[in-house]
């Protein structure tokens, strides 16, 4: 079968010919439909950020697709069945799990990090961890519900909590961002949506938001939030990974108010602990999605509350996938999918 294979940071990416993978008993094959093009990938190929399992890997972690084989084990999938993958593969038995917790997972298993992803023509995963589509759902665009929708799910949902009528605050409005912006409009929140971006502001509002911000028009986001909100957001939420946007989003947050750290950076901030105590805010983060949360989430883009197909501004061909990636980085797109 054809893969896109990472053979790290010096030599990048390589589309290849490799083995169809062996499923285990408990284990099934999937068709690949397609699979989202997410920036944690960029962080593996041009940041220096490992992955779990030595290159060469086959990275994608954003899949959909059709099951055309199953382990001797499996019973609760069938061959044709139309599936999503999530990215995040929990083990069902630590303590976490056990809790209710399974997006934190003591062993989880990323899919392109700890084992072959789904840049490629077929993947094997646990039959447990698939979540059925139904066919109201185009499959190609389904991928992203693996994270870019999943993700922002359990941000918005479980994190930061967003009830009718908070004033909520989004910093980022790229693939994950944006869902963000539509799941906390439709969680009845008043958003506000910030980024340097104009084009990614126009996107913001179509999906739900009330108003905007570009931090390059206005003297800082957090006196300008206080100012449209009388105070201050009743919760922020960052989803770019930058300490400096963290730390204004911190701001932007009135007291009693919540933060949502959603983006990822390995770098340090800088918060005065005194404002955390006096102002009792909340400080969250938030990882990934669990398993529980797909069912509903899945009948929100079945009902057309959720729109998927309208996020996926790109497709290309397994060979095209630098331009994928090209396209994330101008920022022309939202979400791009591979289609092999």
């Amino acid at each position: 079968m054809k893969a896109v294979v990472f053979h790290g940071s010096e030599v990048g990416l390589k589309v290849e010919d490799i083995p169809v993978p062996s499923v285990g008993t408990d284990q099934i094959l999937v068709k690949v439909a397609a699979c989202g093009v997410c920036h944690t990938d960029l962080h593996y190929i041009e940041h220096g950020v490992p992955t779990f399992k030595k290159p060469p890997i086959v990275l994608g972690h954003e899949a959909s697709g059709i099951i055309e084989q199953i382990g001797k084990a499996v019973t609760n999938v069938a061959v044709g069945d139309r599936v999503v993958i999530p990215a995040v593969l929990t083990c069902g038995k630590c303590s976490l799990c056990r809790m209710g917790r399974e997006n934190i997972c003591a062993d989880m298993q990323m899919l392109g990090n700890h084992f072959n992803g789904a840049y490629a023509e077929y993947v094997a995963v646990p039959a447990k961890d698939v979540v059925a589509l139904p066919d109201s759902i185009p499959l190609e665009a389904a991928s992203i519900i693996a994270d870019a929708v999943s993700t922002p799910y359990h941000a918005v949902k479980n994190r930061a909590r967003v009830q009718p009528g908070d004033s909520v605050v989004i910093f980022g409005c790229g693939g994950v961002g944006i869902n963000a912006v539509q799941l906390a409009a439709a969680a009845g929140g008043y958003v506000i949506a910030v980024d340097i971006s104009e084009r990614k502001l126009e996107w913001a509002k179509e999906f739900g938001a009330s108003e905007t911000i570009n931090p390059s028009s206005v003297e800082r986001v957090s006196k300008e939030v206080k100012k449209r909100t009388g105070g201050g957001a009743d919760i922020a939420i960052e989803i770019i990974g930058n300490p400096r946007t963290i730390e204004e989003a911190f701001e932007c947050v009135r007291i009693g108010g919540r933060l949502c750290v959603v983006g990822y950076t390995q770098e340090k901030i800088s918060l005065v602990a005194g404002k955390i105590m006096f102002k009792e805010i909340e400080i969250v983060g938030s990882l990934g999605c669990r398993p529980l949360d797909y069912v509903p989430l899945i009948r929100l883009v079945a009902q057309g509350k959720v729109n998927v197909e309208r996020v996926v501004t790109h497709r290309f061909k397994l060979e095209e996938i630098e331009k994928a990636f090209e396209a994330m980085k101008e920022g022309v797109s939202l979400r791009s999918i591979v289609v092999p």
